[in-house]
């Protein structure tokens, strides 16, 4: 991910979120280097561009990695993509020697919790009021964790 595609990203995460991550959430994620991609479709003849159709962004620690932003766009979900970054986010944290991945999840998010879970994540603990909703109280979150082989 560069700095050029928040504007897509922005508009993914707008559709996909009811709080959605602000572009300084991005610009400030990208300054502090965290590992940040993109998926694009493959280039089509009459198209100036490729279509975004995901990107995640996450953060290494002293031997794991913390995943904090996977989104696949709306009309993408449902086709394995999740998936595919997924298994590039393993890639990376093998590259890196990170033997553990952490991600939170939003409790009555079950469809990402079930993707995760069909990865070979397992929910390790709660975290009270971690994400913050348009009216009402905070609501909770899910620590979820994989142990990344070599």
């Amino acid at each position: 991910m560069r700095s050029a595609d928040i504007e897509e990203v922005l508009a993914i995460e707008r559709r996909v979120y009811a709080m959605p991550w602000t572009e300084g959430n991005f610009i400030d994620s990208l300054a502090a280097g965290y590992a940040a991609f993109v998926l694009r479709s493959a280039p089509v003849v009459r198209a100036p561009r490729s279509q975004m159709l995901g990107y995640f962004l996450a953060m290494k620690g002293v031997d794991e990695m913390h995943l904090l932003n996977l989104s696949v766009a709306p009309e993408s979900q449902g086709g394995g993509l999740a998936r595919l970054m997924l298994d590039a986010l393993c890639g990376l944290c093998r590259e890196q020697a990170c033997a553990q991945l952490w991600l939170e999840v939003r409790v009555g998010n079950e469809r990402a919790r079930a993707v995760y879970r069909r990865y070979g994540f397992v929910e390790m603990g709660l975290r009270r009021a971690y994400y913050p909703v348009a009216e009402g109280p905070r609501e909770d979150a899910v620590l979820m964790s994989l142990a990344v082989p070599p």
